[in-house]
Order: C-alpha cells, then structure tokens, then sequence
C-alpha cells in the first residue's frame, strides 16, 4: 500500500482527501501551517509551511513517501498590487520539486493548480494557452510553468485544474451562500439556466484518489480539470438546495436591474465596506458560464460515486448540524 504526502491537509480539499485515504487504509501524512480542522486527523498531521525548505525537506524525506499530492496554496483573491504575495503559489512548489529531486522514495506528484489560470468563461485551446486576470492566476500560470520546466522533479506527475468545489466542510464565503438560499436573501438574476462545470468535493476526492492510482501512461505529463462531468444549471441547483432546505422559492429579478444594484455595491465596498457581498465582479461570475470538457478526466477515473442530488443532501445536513 502507498505512502501518501498530502501539502494543504488543513484546506477544504485536503480535509477531505486525508479523511478518504485513511479510511481506505492508506499511511497518510497531512502537512499544513495551520491545524487540522478534523482533530481525528491530529495523528496523522505535522504543522510545516512549504516556504520553510530545510523543514519541508526534512518531513518529506523522513516520512519517504511514495506519492505527493499537493494542495497548499494561497488561494484568495485578494491580492491587487504584488504577485509576491502568492509566494506559496510559486517559491513554495519550487521548493517541493527540489525536494522530490532529493527525494528517492518519491515516484509520483499531482500537483494542483486552478481554472483561474484562464479567466471565468474563456475556455483555453489548450493546456499552454493562458488568460489569467487576476494575481492568483497568474501566479498559478507559474506553478504550472515551472512544474513543466523542472519536469516535476523527476517523479511521474500530472497538473490539476479544480472548479468551483461545494460540499461538506466549505469556506464560511460559501456558507454564507447557502444560508442566503435557507433565509430567503438570495435571488436568481434573469431567466438562463447558466452552465457550470462545479466539483462535489466527495467526487474531487475520488478523483484525485484515481489519479494517483493511475498508471503512468494515463496521467504523466498531462493536465486534467477536475469537476463533475456534467455541468450544473445554477438555477437549478440552487433551486434544488431551496427544496432541501424547506425555504422559501426563490425570486427573480430581470438583469437590468440587478446590474444597477451591482454598481450601487461597487460605490458601497469603495467606501470602505468590503464586506458587501453584491457588486459587479460577484455579479459576472454569477452570468459567465463555464463548462469544461471532461473527457479526458472521465477516461482515467471512471464513474464517480456522487450525483448531484446526493450532493445536495449530504451538505444541506452538515450545514444545519453546524
């Protein structure tokens, strides 16, 4: 059985990718700068931040695993003025490949990226065809970049493009979503369906787990998006978690309107209330639809073990437990 590293173990992925492997009998180790929100996965955990190199080296070699998959990253969007501030994004998977170089043990790495390297709505050509417009993604352009140049440090590996990813254990930003939905707050902006490539993080982690499990002629050297193969229509996804939640239906509102109240939020966060959850940026990736093709990803993992109805359920009884 593999010895599997897991960077980013504390995230919402990573929490749930460490629970999975544990209970399929992996030796698993989580690594992260912060604490495990699972406290059953405190046996299993070392607090280490990818920027502190000799520590970094020193867990991994000691640890010797077989497979790394790495998930930490700075993730936010915050950054406006310096890609410095994704330091993690780059010096940190600079660092791990070093590692992996100096590293016997290790045979394979997936290395996570983000769809953001191209913005909401552009469908690339192709892996190398890059349209980033924000600082995190291009600061995942560069993780990309230099996994491929430093050709993963010797180890088999894959690139991985996650989608948005909802379930069990999401941000509070994303739980700030749904109790919109459960209180009533939220509202549908115009009549469209609106198509998006989303991942149930159950799914995400039974792909990552086959991706690992692959053999090297399916997955070394290639890039795959992970979310569900079928794209959502958010209406009626969000529809959906409406009934789950027993709540009232959902309004309506034409896009005009909604796109004057949109600006109406850019004035407010100006000045100085960042916290307004509605203004033109929120507004786009709401209308901009995405969908992927999965093909490729089908092809390896297979069938995944969630629909999304079953989705739905699961998260709608770990949010009202909470």
């Amino acid at each position: 059985m593999s010895k599997i590293l897991i960077t980013g173990s504390s995230g919402f992925i990573g929490t749930s990718l460490t629970s999975y492997l544990i209970n399929n009998k992996y030796e698993v180790l989580g690594i992260d700068k912060q604490l495990p929100t699972d406290k059953s996965h405190e046996p299993y955990f070392l607090r280490c931040d990818i920027l502190d190199a000799e520590n970094l080296e020193k867990v991994i070699q000691e640890f010797s695993p077989n497979v790394i998959l790495h998930l930490a990253a700075r993730i936010d969007l915050d950054e406006k003025y310096d890609i410095k501030g994704y330091e993690a994004n780059i010096q940190g998977v600079e660092n791990l490949i070093n590692t992996i170089r100096r590293t016997s043990s290790v045979k394979r790495c997936i290395f996570t990226s983000s769809q953001l390297v191209c913005k909401v709505g552009y469908i690339p050509k192709d892996e190398f065809d890059y349209a980033p417009h924000t600082l995190y993604g291009e600061s995942k352009v560069l993780t990309e970049k230099i996994v491929r140049e430093q050709d993963g440090g010797g180890a088999e590996w894959s690139l991985v493009r996650p989608t948005t990813v909802w379930g069990p254990g999401m941000s509070p930003h994303y739980q700030n979503f749904l109790k919109m939905i459960e209180t009533g707050r939220y509202f549908h902006v115009g009549k469209r369906p609106l198509y998006k490539s989303y991942s149930y993080v159950g799914n995400i982690v039974y792909q990552y787990h086959k991706l690992m499990e692959a053999t090297t002629s399916q997955i070394h050297r290639q890039t795959f998006y992970l979310a569900d193969y079928e794209p959502i229509s958010l209406r009626e996804w969000v529809n959906a978690f409406q009934i789950e939640f027993g709540a009232d239906p959902i309004r309506s509102y034409p896009e005009g309107i909604v796109n004057f109240l949109a600006h109406i939020g850019n004035l407010i966060n100006n000045f100085g209330f960042k916290s307004f959850p509605f203004n033109t940026f929120r507004q786009n990736n709401i209308l901009t639809e995405y969908v992927f093709d999965l093909s490729k990803t089908k092809e390896v993992c297979g069938q995944l073990p969630y629909t999304t109805e079953q989705g739905i359920k699961e998260t709608v009884k770990w949010l009202l437990s909470k």
